[in-house]
């Protein structure tokens, strides 16, 4: 089994002419067609919301695509807030989930009228405080103990920094209520990038239990319930990605059998799947710069972790493709690298790939979500650009890559 790009080497050719590598790419078709697919999924919940988590693609232009899809933008800081409202976000179209958060982030999120989600019982008083209880509240569930389906990114609640314990989710909607909110909502997320369609359905039924448990504990009913995020995409090209309609018509059924009978038949759905929408969709574009061969083979790109962090952080793998030799026979193992004094600055390690030569075009794939987003300056490199590859062929420059001035920008006592 194999992954394809969605660009052909020709077209890279045409593209690299005019925009130097290393720079993301994103696929706009791809985007939009995921973001119908996750609404059809759930389209039987009236009044459904997909809250984009922005944090996993900060760009405007992108944002802007999937409001256009119907989806609303999850934040969890002051400057995400404000790109949601620059990219036309307002009011309930915005999710607020923070933790650890500053006054005037709050106080940003009540200005533009987001559903702010609670993260700690301590923050009721803290919210009180900054600018007020708003009418409609969230709060962030956390089990604890160990979840069934999980992986290593997060497979122990118990021992995640996120949200309320049961007992504190009774006295949160208690004091809540007594301080004026109406309108409750409930999120958890217990599991990061799972590849099976029984994640969502387990973690509903967490979640609508809780549900049933508030109404006759607290007398409040909870009008929405947001499963965040937690689908994940096929990075390896032998896995099997999730099936999204399964999965809605799963979720479907649990809230039919444990909803609908409590009489909470009328509580909205959300959901926060920022990798599963864009991910597949943007890919890395670098240039091998060096081959060196000394105890192992190295294939030295122009790019480096500080444009993709996530192998060197979480040893995640990304599928490599050299351009022009997608049929080309596997017949060298290569650590691939960047340029970073740091030794895990390593895109794949012990790699089969075709025969590198300098010059050559590198495709990393699947860097949509978490790709620029978690970008750095270490060692002095400079964030790279990000191209959007319109439906109809035509490339845009969404974001321009950072220069020697920007880098020098914030510092005082020194200049170029």
């Amino acid at each position: 089994m194999t992954k394809r790009p969605f660009v052909t080497k020709q077209q890279l050719d045409e593209i690299i002419a005019e925009h130097p590598t290393p720079f993301h790419l994103y696929n706009e078709r791809g985007i939009r067609e995921t973001a119908r697919q996750v609404n059809a999924a759930f389209g039987w919940n009236p009044g459904y919301m997909e809250y984009f988590a922005v944090k996993a693609n900060p760009n405007p232009a992108l944002l802007r695509i999937l409001k256009a899809e119907g989806c609303g933008a999850d934040c969890a800081s002051l400057t995400e807030l404000m790109l949601a409202e620059a990219a036309g976000f307002s009011g309930r179209e915005i999710m607020f989930s923070s933790n650890a958060t500053p006054a005037e982030d709050f106080r940003y999120a009540l200005k533009l009228g987001a559903v702010i989600n609670l993260d700690d019982i301590g923050h009721i008083d803290f919210l009180e405080k900054a600018g007020g209880i708003p009418k409609t509240i969230c709060c962030r569930y956390n089990p604890g103990a160990a979840f069934a389906i999980s992986n290593s990114l997060m497979d122990n609640p118990a021992e995640a920094k996120y949200g309320f314990t049961r007992p504190q989710l009774r006295e949160g909607f208690l004091r809540l209520k007594a301080k004026g909110a109406e309108h409750f909502g409930l999120h958890a997320f217990l599991a990061s990038n799972t590849l099976t369609n029984a994640y969502y359905p387990a973690l509903a039924r967490t979640l609508f239990e809780t549900a049933v448990w508030l109404k006759a504990e607290t007398g409040t009913e909870v009008e929405f319930i947001d499963l965040a995020g937690g689908i994940g995409i096929p990075y390896r090209p032998e896995e099997t990605p999730c099936d999204i309609m399964e999965i809605g018509r799963l979720v479907r059924e649990v809230y039919e059998e444990v909803l609908v009978p409590a009489g909470l038949g009328g509580v909205t759905l959300c959901s926060e799947l920022g990798r599963f929408v864009l991910g597949p969709h943007g890919c890395l574009v670098a240039t091998v710069l060096h081959i060196k061969d000394i105890y192992k083979k190295y294939a030295g790109l122009d790019a480096c972790a500080a444009n993709l962090m996530r192998p060197a952080l979480y040893k995640a793998y990304h599928h490599i493709t050299v351009a022009g030799k997608e049929d080309a026979p596997q017949t060298e193992v290569y650590d691939v690298t960047g340029g970073l004094c740091e030794n895990n600055d390593k895109f794949a390690v012990d790699r089969p790939l075709p025969e590198m030569e300098a010059g050559d075009i590198v495709v990393i794939h699947d860097t949509g979500a978490h790709g620029h987003a978690m970008g750095y300056n270490y060692n002095g490199k400079l964030r790279s650009a990000e191209l959007l590859l319109g439906e109809d062929g035509t490339l845009r420059l969404i974001r321009r890559a950072e220069t020697p001035e920007d880098y020098f920008a914030t510092l005082r006592g020194i200049s170029l």
